[in-house]
């Protein structure tokens, strides 16, 4: 039996070397780039080009969702003093996973998932719960994971080395970059 389709949400080409590649080895992926969040626009060219480098060295179709910074910032702005991993991100998460469940749904995919749980500063029990939910409301199924455990970050730095990907030193909001 063949394995089945999944939309896989990707952020950035550093998560999505090493988290790809783990849901390929149950699914036939097609990544989902969609991260109106990525601030400046020339951040947000660069982990475009570094993610179709990484659906090339793994074999998976890409497309690119629609990149809308102004109408983030929009949903996001009241929120804009959080922290890192509060309440902003959260709402990030929920807006890009929406953005995915629709498109998987619009696809005549059954089922979608984000590479998102490889970094140590993404809470994987939220995006698993906003994930959950928004599976139910498109009537999909959403493939959890926490993709840091068992050392899935550090394989995904190595990953990145290897490979010689961009690694970007802030989450790509406004909000978290911090001039070094």
């Amino acid at each position: 039996m063949a394995n089945p389709p999944l939309l896989v949400h990707i952020c950035c080409a550093p998560d999505a070397i090493f988290g790809v590649e783990v849901f390929q080895r149950d699914y036939i992926v097609t990544g989902f780039f969609h991260n109106p969040n990525i601030w400046p626009t020339e951040e947000y060219d660069t982990r475009w080009v570094e993610a179709q480098k990484v659906e090339s060295i793994l074999g998976f179709k890409l497309v690119e969702g629609r990149y809308a910074p102004k109408l983030w910032e929009k949903q996001v702005a009241r929120f804009a003093a959080e922290p890192e991993k509060g309440r902003r991100c959260d709402i990030c998460f929920a807006l890009r996973l929406d953005a995915s469940a629709r498109t998987a749904a619009e696809l005549g995919m059954p089922a979608f998932a984000t590479v998102l749980t490889v970094s140590p500063w993404k809470k994987a029990d939220v995006i698993n719960r906003i994930g959950r939910q928004l599976g139910r409301k498109y009537g999909l199924r959403f493939i959890e994971a926490d993709l840091k455990k068992k050392g899935g970050f550090q394989q995904s730095v190595e990953l990145s080395r290897r490979y010689g990907l961009y690694r970007q030193k802030y989450c790509g909001c406004r909000f978290s970059w911090h001039p070094q």
